[in-house]
């Protein structure tokens, strides 16, 4: 017996699901969530909120709205879940080599230290600070936008270390102006401390540390000076030092209880629950420097970087463009026009056997 088909059902009929309110909750501020969720900072979340790319039940949001957890929350039509209890955000440790830029859109299409970071679900990676392309060492990659945040806000004035290697040597009375201020494009600036690290020949290292993150200010203070700098590298941000064993190009993840104690420094409220219980293996594997692999480019990407190669060249490899090694690949002959098909091109039936007539019968 056929399966009869199914009905279809009315979409209107249909009836939400229904969702337990609980009449006692306090609501929380949305842009604060939504930097908890890691989307990114509070005043990008409320930039975000102000073009009116985000929706509470279906309502354009309004900057300064509160949210509670029986609200369904959309940012450009895609649901987020809001930590409105506080989770164990994810920091990763990076040493950023020379050549690689802090930014996700480029349009030179240079290296970028966010292709080589791991997926996180229902979260974005967010960079604490920036280093130049020509500029190395300590780079802090997190889940929480407020952490960001409370490392990067200048009001906060979160010490960065440098080791500087200059073409040439500073006097005692450079020394002095440098830790008292000089005046730059951009307003004064000065560092906090600034001590001679040896050198040989013409090239001599220093140590300074400054609490201000503008751009290229480390290599400008020098310049100011006429003394070039030849190798800049960051060695510590806040309470984080660069460990030893972390080389050139790898990258690490801070362990559970190093985020907590991280989240107290800054003043952040912690998960009250006890941590996740993890393997041995786990905790062997989140202990050790790993080198990070660049993800693959996209389909679209690769065509793309195809047709950069030339027009009317064949940019494939020859494995895959049918050719040998050393040999050019054969041009593609024309599509012949489609033929209709014709009575004669039928094949006749063939004549039922004997056998098969009789077949069946009793």
């Amino acid at each position: 017996m056929a399966r009869p088909f199914k009905q279809q059902r009315d979409p209107g009929a249909i009836k939400p699901r229904a969702v337990a309110v609980d009449p006692d909750a306090v609501p929380q501020r949305l842009h604060k969530l939504l930097a908890l969720a890691g989307l990114g900072s509070r005043r990008d979340m409320e930039t975000l909120i102000a073009n009116g790319r985000v929706t509470i039940n279906g309502k354009v949001a309004e900057v300064g709205a509160g949210v509670v957890p029986s609200d369904v929350v959309r940012v450009d039509s895609r649901p987020v879940r809001l930590p409105f209890e506080p989770e164990l955000p994810q920091v990763l440790l990076y040493h950023k080599p020379e050549g690689e830029i802090v930014s996700q859109d480029d349009p030179e299409k240079r290296a970028t230290v966010f292709d080589k970071l791991p997926r996180v679900k229902g979260a974005k990676w967010i960079a604490i600070g920036r280093l130049d392309i020509n500029t190395s060492g300590l780079l802090i990659f997190t889940t929480s936008g407020e952490l960001a945040n409370r490392f990067m806000h200048p009001r906060y004035e979160v010490e960065r270390e440098y080791a500087v290697r200059i073409f040439g040597e500073l006097t005692d009375e450079q020394i002095s102006q440098l830790t008292q201020g000089i005046e730059l494009e951009d307003g004064p600036a000065n560092f906090d401390h600034i001590r001679a690290q040896g050198g040989e020949g013409s090239n001599h290292w220093y140590q300074v540390i400054l609490r201000e993150g503008r751009n290229r200010e480390v290599r400008r203070l020098f310049e100011a000076f006429q003394l070039p700098v030849s190798r800049l590298m960051r060695v510590r941000f806040g309470p984080i030092m660069l460990p030893p064993r972390l080389k050139r190009g790898m990258m690490m993840a801070l362990q559970p209880k190093e985020v907590v104690s991280l989240l107290e420094w800054a003043g952040l409220e912690a998960p009250k629950g006890p941590l996740k219980q993890r393997s041995k293996r786990e905790i062997e594997k989140a202990a050790t420097a790993f080198t990070p692999k660049a993800r693959k480019a996209a389909p679209a990407d690769r065509e793309g970087s195809a047709r950069e190669g030339g027009a009317g060249k064949d940019v494939r490899p020859a494995a895959v463009a049918g050719g040998r090694a050393g040999k050019p690949v054969a041009a593609k002959k024309p599509a012949a026009s489609r033929r209709v098909r014709q009575t004669s091109d039928l094949t006749a039936p063939r004549q039922q056997k004997r056998s098969d007539r009789n077949r069946g019968r009793g």
